[in-house]
């Protein structure tokens, strides 16, 4: 690889960490401002979702400079995908999300990772609360898969292996993972596989449109059924004894397998795609 070919690659990384960083700096100030201000009117997700749609067209290659738009289109690579591949993408982003909710929990209660803090969600009205999980949602599967799968990954993919690509793109992401929730290994082998599963989507599908949609989903899954009830939970010693642990051990494991099967097939799918 040359110096200039690498010194892209890092501008990229870079670009796609404060990226997200700072689009979800922008959404926890304006929503902090808004619950303490006015919890009734759900103003942030309003303009949130504006902010979130300019800087969509631009990444997308809308905008000054015209002389960059069609490579920020590419590299965006927000290609729509249909028919089969579309199906296999999203059954294998279900299947993923069935094996990870299990392996969340199972991680959770070895005791050694301290999970996400969340609001409470009580003291706001609902018609507040809804809209604000799904926006939160939605800026996280955006921003992520644009700048990360998108930008960055897809910069690797013509440099490396697809594999390598993937590993770089979900190790990268570990340290925003950490800083927010702590740097315990089993905190970041979960993320690395969230992250891993939503590189291999894109890779699969050449689009980032399939991995938002589960990442989105995912999200909201896991803000309303699993985080919640972390703190209820038996930790350590005390998991082993608790059925559901074993039944979660159960839906990792379930999940996984039929997860890797879908993501074989969407594979198939990909390669006679392609060929034709």
């Amino acid at each position: 690889m040359s110096l200039r070919r690498l010194r892209r690659l890092l501008w990229f990384g870079v670009l796609a960490f404060v990226l997200t960083t700072f689009v979800s700096g922008v959404w926890s100030a304006l929503l902090a401002v808004n619950v303490e201000k006015t919890p009734a009117v759900p103003w942030a997700v309003a303009a949130m979702a504006l902010l979130l749609w300019g800087l969509w067209q631009y990444l997308g290659g809308r905008w000054w400079p015209r002389t960059t738009s069609r490579a920020r289109r590419e590299y965006l690579r927000a290609w729509p995908v249909k028919g089969r591949m579309l199906v296999w993408a999203l059954l294998a982003g279900a299947l993923s999300l069935l094996a990870l909710t299990g392996a969340w929990i199972v991680l959770f209660q070895s005791g050694l990772m301290r999970g996400n803090t969340l609001p409470a969600y009580s003291r706001y009205p609902v018609l507040t609360v809804a809209p604000v999980l799904v926006m939160a949602s939605l800026v996280g599967a955006f921003v992520e898969e644009g700048g990360f799968r998108g930008y960055f990954q897809g910069m690797l993919e013509r440099e490396s292996p697809p594999a390598t690509a993937i590993a770089i793109t979900a190790a990268l992401m570990a340290p925003a993972h950490g800083l927010t929730q702590g740097f315990a290994w089993p905190t970041l082998v979960f993320y690395f596989l969230v992250d891993a599963m939503l590189g291999v989507t894109a890779y699969l599908c050449n689009s980032i449109w399939p991995g938002i949609a589960v990442h989105a989903v995912g999200l909201l899954v896991f803000f309303t059924l699993v985080w919640p009830f972390d703190p209820m939970r038996a930790l350590a010693g005390r998991a082993v004894s608790d059925p559901w642990f074993w039944v979660h051990v159960a839906q990792a494991a379930g999940g996984s397998v039929l997860a890797t099967m879908a993501f074989l097939r969407l594979g198939s799918v990909r390669k006679m795609t392609t060929a034709g």
